[in-house]
């Protein structure tokens, strides 16, 4: 089990690169400017753990921005690990499947708590907002059940 879910922590990884790496296409494509989600989430950890992020405002305000893309890759990387786990628990599945696994749990690991920290309402996205969501979602889940399936053989 211990090589499934390294496997899937670095699975994870790589469908984190590909979830980037369509959120940088969409936004290239379409003009659309970055989410600040990101740091929104970072922000309102801080406050809730009752930590501090040091710096003035120009240190502190970059130490955020790097803390939230930080954040998302530790979110992209558990999920492999998770998805490493569930495949070393139930078995081997065909890639499709873990593709629509990896992709849901990633968007569930990433908008549940924006959510419950109350940076977002997915009942309120227009069709354009679940498409600028899914799609790299699909990417992540789709690169790493690829991932996984070639390197934990």
């Amino acid at each position: 089990m211990r090589h499934e879910i390294l496997c899937g922590a670095l699975a994870g990884a790589a469908g984190t690169a590909a979830l980037d790496a369509a959120t940088y296409l969409d936004m290239a494509v379409r003009g659309r400017p970055a989410s600040t989600t990101p740091e929104q989430s970072v922000e309102k950890l801080v406050k809730l753990l009752h930590l501090r992020v040091p710096g003035d405002d120009g240190r502190r305000k970059n130490r955020v921005a790097g803390l939230g893309p930080l954040l998302g890759i530790l979110t992209g990387t558990a999920v492999g690990a998770v998805y490493g786990a569930v495949v070393s628990m139930t078995g081997r599945r065909p890639v499709w499947q873990g593709s629509v696994l990896g992709g849901t749990g990633a968007m569930l690991a990433a908008n549940g708590p924006m959510a419950v920290l109350g940076l977002t309402e997915p009942r309120a996205w227009t069709a354009a907002d679940w498409w600028s969501d899914v799609l790299p979602h699909v990417a992540f889940g789709t690169v790493t059940a690829l991932t996984f399936d070639l390197t934990a053989r």
